[in-house]
């Protein structure tokens, strides 16, 4: 009956169910790419040129021409190699491949793009030298008939892959910031569960038995409180350096689980000196039913929304620890992931560049965003006092 009427209460708040909706789109695309439909080696595919605006936005000049010798090398040192169609055939930006053209024919297009690119070499600055444009345009279009004209599927998977821009390797913005709901997904709910479960165990024993046992936890809790938090999060991150698991999330995990199981414990603590003191608690302890049966089945069980709020306000607790972590070198290593964007956007931005920490930056603000109000809107539908 009581959670029919916080479902009810809840379906009442608007931006409360747009976020779940929100939510839950993320955890699609969570899913999906688990599935395969993003994958890794997606995310570190160099799909064009470095720092390409996105959505197709102007380039200045100078940049386009640095853009097309970019693509200029790529062919001129294939051709130098040994093999020529073997070098050639491993050519690829994002779904580019080079021309279906006799490897002769590709030389000479080749030649006659660089006759084009010698002519504005000589140039300074091509920013301020506009008789010279439609010059670059021609480099351009000289450029293009290097590479196979895109159609139907492959065309429109590239400009998905450069709708937010390139990065300074010229991988994509969009499908890095996408695989790294993955990374966030997997550490927010794993934290976010590990801490909980530990949490609650611990404050709903704390305040069922009291005693040293309730001694021991605050001492516990009170300690680890005490040690400024980035500090902590920190030490405990670098105790992994050097081993088998450094590379890989189990150091973010094992910090975050260390610190995150306060929180929970404090609440749950405090709801279960609560309930403690409540008739069908005692009425089983007259009956003479074990204490630790009692705590399991008769009081955690009446925590469990306290263990829901938890779990929603830890979840992106998590996921910004992680950013910040990250941001410091001491976080995720070797998977993309929204701290790693925003730590290498930082020579971007002073160059006036904010594709790859905006995109960044978005995607986390709006998951952030959706846990909030969602967090907001449970813990008010889920309070027994406001659904009594």
């Amino acid at each position: 009956m009581l959670f029919s009427r916080a479902v009810r209460k809840f379906r009442k708040s608007r931006l409360a169910v747009i976020s779940a909706i929100g939510i839950l789109a993320y955890l699609a695309i969570g899913i999906g790419i688990f599935l395969g439909l993003v994958t890794r080696e997606d995310a570190f595919e160099c799909v064009g040129p470095n720092h390409v605006p996105g959505f197709g936005a102007a380039q200045k000049p100078e940049k386009r021409f640095d853009d097309v010798d970019f693509e200029l090398g790529l062919f001129e040192r294939a051709l130098k190699r040994g093999d020529k169609e073997e070098a050639l055939a491993e050519i690829r930006l994002g779904r580019r491949r080079v021309a279906d053209v006799p490897v002769e024919e590709l030389e000479k297009r080749l030649d006659a793009a660089f006759e084009i690119f010698d002519e504005l070499d000589v140039s300074r600055d091509l920013n301020r030298e506009p008789q010279l444009w439609p010059k670059l345009g021609e480099l351009e279009a000289a450029a293009a008939r290097l590479w196979q004209p895109l159609e139907g599927r492959d065309a429109f998977s590239q400009r998905v892959k450069l709708a937010f821009g390139t990065d300074r390797q010229g991988r994509s913005i969009l499908l890095r910031s996408v695989y790294a709901v993955k990374i966030a997904l997997q550490i927010g709910i794993i934290v976010g569960v590990a801490s909980v479960i530990v949490g609650t165990l611990l404050g709903a024993a704390a305040a069922y038995y009291g005693g040293w046992v309730d001694h021991l936890v605050q001492w516990l809790y009170s300690t680890l409180s005490s040690v400024p938090y980035l500090v902590l999060l920190s030490v405990l991150v670098f105790m992994f350096q050097g081993s088998a698991v450094e590379q890989s999330l189990v150091p973010l995990y094992a910090a975050f689980g260390l610190t995150f199981w306060i929180g929970p414990c404090r609440v749950v603590r405090g709801e279960v000196l609560r309930i403690k003191q409540l008739d069908y608690v005692q009425a089983a302890t007259a009956l003479g039913q074990r204490r630790s049966l009692i705590l399991l089945k008769h009081v955690i069980p009446n925590v469990s929304h306290v263990m829901l709020v938890q779990f929603s306000l830890l979840f992106i607790s998590a996921i910004k620890a992680e950013v910040v972590l990250t941001f410091l070198g001491l976080g995720v290593k070797d998977e993309p992931s929204w701290g790693i964007m925003i730590s290498q956007a930082k020579q971007e931005v002073v160059n006036g560049f904010f594709w790859q920490i905006g995109a960044a930056t978005a995607v986390m603000f709006l998951l952030v965003l959706a846990f909030n109000i969602f967090t907001d809107a449970l813990q008010d539908a889920l309070d027994p006092k406001h659904i009594a």
